[in-house]
């Protein structure tokens, strides 16, 4: 059971000790320390050790504490695991994944964290971001959403997606002159079968990365089209990017009032042995309930609502 908001979350190269103190600093929802694609192959190991100790010694203000592997096809994986859980595991709170391609993936992560928690005796198990981010990933998306008790949220990563369907892009995440041509979202397949894979297993939905972190206007976009779909949060590659991401993920309050006056009409017709009643000109029943309390929950998760 998720119980950390994560509207905004934040990545921080391993390799880089003072972006990651910054990051620390920063309002995101979630931080993790990126062991893969922004850092080069011969920093990896170096970026280990400097994960090692932002996970043992910095102050994370109350947030899971997280890193990102390289993929299970690399040649580094399995160092990650090993080095970072048996240094600092009982620290870690969460593992994000890439590049899962089948619940096979996830059944070898968790293997093998089960059996490192083992030796160094960490009772509460590391919980999983899982990214879908290939063709086989998609294909298989629903049976990765049910793979492991310890998955947390899907995580969508249009720039890999893209690569691997041959979609021509040439930004992560943004719009370009590719996407006049197509009369739709060009991800909003792949994004719909996520968000219907981890609503259907139970677990927490989350956009990736937009690359520009200048475009203020662009990034809300892409924020409020992925809220539009029901995601629950999206991915930060700069500081600057949380705040739009926090408000667009965030209740706003014509939305909680709505869902509180909701809540409150149906609890009063309940009482009258009805089933149903229009507000204004709206129709109310039982669906319009769970879509209330649902608001509710996303509006205590982000602290704007006791």
């Amino acid at each position: 059971m998720v119980v950390y908001p994560q509207r905004s979350v934040l990545s921080v190269p391993g390799s880089r000790p003072d972006m990651i103190e910054k990051a620390l600093r920063s309002e995101a929802d979630l931080v993790f320390i990126d062991l893969e694609d922004s850092v080069a192959p011969e920093a990896k190991a170096g970026a280990r050790r400097h994960v090692i100790t932002a996970l043992s010694e910095l102050e994370w203000r109350g947030r899971p504490r997280a890193i990102r592997v390289n993929g299970l096809d690399t040649p580094y994986f399995y160092r990650d695991l090993i080095e970072v859980l048996e240094a600092a595991g009982g620290w870690l709170d969460l593992v994000v994944v890439p590049k899962v391609g089948a619940a096979a993936d996830v059944y070898v992560v968790t293997t093998l964290l089960a059996q490192i928690e083992a030796v160094i005796g960490k009772a509460q198990p590391t919980r999983l971001h899982v990214q879908i981010e290939t063709a086989q990933g998609l294909l298989n998306c629903a049976e990765i959403a049910r793979s492991s008790e310890r998955l947390d949220a899907l995580t969508f990563g249009p720039g890999d997606y893209a690569a691997s369907v041959q979609m021509p892009s040439t930004a992560i995440g943004m719009p370009d002159e590719w996407d006049r041509q197509y009369p739709g979202h060009r991800f909003g397949y792949a994004m719909h079968q996520i968000l219907v894979a981890g609503r259907a297993a139970g677990i927490q939905v989350i956009d990736g990365p937009y690359a520009d972190f200048r475009d203020s206007d662009g990034l809300r976009a892409a924020c409020l089209r992925a809220r539009a779909l029901g995601y629950d949060g999206k991915w930060c590659i700069h500081p600057a990017q949380i705040p739009i991401v926090n408000e667009v993920f965030t209740p706003t309050p014509a939305e909680v009032r709505w869902a509180q006056e909701t809540l409150a009409a149906y609890e009063r017709i309940r009482a009258g042995g009805q089933g149903a009643l229009a507000i204004g000109t709206t129709m109310v029943d039982a669906a319009s309930v769970r879509m209330a309390e649902r608001t509710i929950a996303r509006a205590r998760s982000a602290k704007v609502l006791e």
